[in-house]
């Protein structure tokens, strides 16, 4: 049965299995959903070096997954490879940033981004500029914890607290984006804990890919 194909650039089973998580209510649309992990990947995307080099790979993946797929999210924030695999098939593709982001906007006025580092935050920035959402960017902090030290919940979750907390009181963000698809299973009690809301972009990509599928539309228009 056809599906939508979730790609996790990264080669982390611990990731796949926190988007699978994360967007199993969304198997009530009725579209089956398949998750993905890179397995020639790094361990986590941190750098644009590393989105850089997954680009070839998950083109490659993607074109495997092609003949069983309804389209395609790739689960990286930062959106690696999202043009060149939406040049390379006519099915509907969506970022998780790009889907968070635009999620975003429709909760609150100002968004705030939590990054895993501090590298990863130009990379973000630059993605933001082509949106044309800088003017609504609170700001862009980094937890400086690695894609690995993430599976460490209860360090995380503190860690994303105090970070969230900064973008509310002092940034003066309403609204609050995960900035890597491996915080996924965090997003209920950092909502909580914040009183804000807090957008997971893998929920946020997958959701769109669905209303893409739905309405049968995408970036191209097929005769």
């Amino acid at each position: 049965m056809k599906a939508l194909h979730i790609l996790n650039p990264n080669s982390s089973e611990v990731v796949t299995e926190g988007i699978r998580a994360a967007v199993k209510p969304l198997e009530a649309a009725g579209v089956p959903i398949r998750c993905h992990t890179l397995a020639e990947g790094p361990p986590g995307i941190e750098s644009q070096a590393d989105a850089d080099r997954v680009v070839t790979p998950l083109l490659a993946q993607a074109k495997r997954l092609e003949p069983e797929a309804l389209g395609f999210t790739i689960a990286c924030f930062g959106d690696p490879g999202l043009h060149a695999l939406r040049h390379e098939t006519k099915l509907p593709v969506t970022g998780i940033q790009e889907a968070a982001v635009t999620h975003a906007l429709t909760l609150g006025h100002r968004f705030g981004i939590l990054s895993i580092l501090a590298p990863s935050v130009p990379r973000h920035l630059r993605s933001l500029g082509a949106m044309g959402v800088l003017p609504r960017l609170a700001a862009d902090l980094p937890l400086d914890l690695t894609v690995a030290e993430l599976a460490d919940e209860a360090r995380t979750l503190a860690r994303m607290e105090e970070v969230g907390a900064n973008l509310r009181d002092r940034h003066g963000a309403d609204v609050v984006i995960l900035g890597c698809a491996g915080m996924a299973r965090l997003r209920p009690a950092l909502e909580r804990r914040l009183g804000l809301p807090v957008v997971e972009p893998c929920q946020a990509g997958a959701a769109l890919a669905l209303s893409h599928i739905l309405l049968s539309q995408s970036h191209k228009v097929v005769p």
